[in-house]
């Protein structure tokens, strides 16, 4: 077991101090650094992260911000850092493991480390257990697994929430931490990752041809071949968007089924 692990600190010694504290644990592996909130989003969408080390001010984006945007029940187990006690119970009600002061004991952070592992360790006995309930499912039925993908979104749209019909939008594109819905001629805006969205939309009607983009296959009109690692596809609205080679091979593949 190695816990992936970010440290966020505006501090260059704080972080330099928590690194070699947590260089003498071998189930710990420190993935990065990062001195503001905006680099801690950036961090959390693009590595595959199980523990983080939140300072809680920093410029910008402090870490009460950062849970906020990315959301609780997105978030890696989070051990809030700080030179300040006061925000404790605030650091609690955002559901953070555990609340750590400068500057950091390492019998302290110990402690902390074996509240993480134990955390960890029974959030993958959780997930253990949901997959071997659905593989025995599909065993007792001699069918394969089920998904249940989304029929509707609930998207926010300015003061209201909107109810969307999944088979209605065209295409999605990326934008940081949300996603942009085209729906015809209107546009709304959720929060959630493209790599979030792609996982829990049907892999059968929503391909993702592109880094920043999943397309709703059955509004594919055209696919263009520009090259060996360039191409394109146009919509039936006649929206025509770029797609990477790799999005041209999970276009073909689900165009085979």
């Amino acid at each position: 077991m190695k816990l992936r692990t970010l440290i966020a600190d505006d501090e260059p010694l704080a972080r330099e101090r928590l690194r070699f504290l947590l260089a003498s644990d071998v189930e710990v592996e420190v993935l990065g650094e990062c001195c503001n909130g905006r680099e801690v989003l950036a961090s959390l969408k693009d590595l595959q992260t199980d523990l983080l080390f939140l300072d809680i001010e920093m410029p910008g984006r402090g870490g009460f911000q950062v849970i906020e945007e990315v959301g609780p029940g997105r978030m890696p187990i989070t051990v809030f850092v700080t030179a300040h006690n006061h925000y404790a119970v605030q650091a609690y009600e955002v559901c953070a493991l555990d609340y750590l002061t400068k500057p950091i004991e390492a019998d302290r952070l110990a402690t902390t480390l074996a509240r993480v592992k134990e955390r960890f360790e029974s959030k993958k006995a959780l997930l253990t257990q949901e997959r071997l309930k659905s593989i025995l499912a599909g065993v007792e039925t001699g069918a394969e697994p089920r998904h249940d993908y989304p029929v509707h979104l609930l998207v926010p749209d300015g003061a209201k929430k909107s109810f969307v019909n999944v088979n209605e939008i065209d295409w999605i594109e990326a934008a940081d931490y949300y996603c942009i819905l085209h729906i015809g001629v209107k546009s709304l805006m959720l929060r959630e990752t493209i790599k979030q969205l792609a996982s829990t939309l049907d892999p059968a009607q929503f391909v993702r041809i592109h880094r920043s983009v999943i397309v709703n296959v059955s509004r594919v009109r055209e696919i263009f071949r520009e090259g060996r690692s360039e191409s394109s596809v146009v919509l039936s609205n006649g929206q025509r968007l770029r797609m990477s080679k790799v999005g041209w091979e999970g276009l073909l593949a689900v165009s085979r089924r």
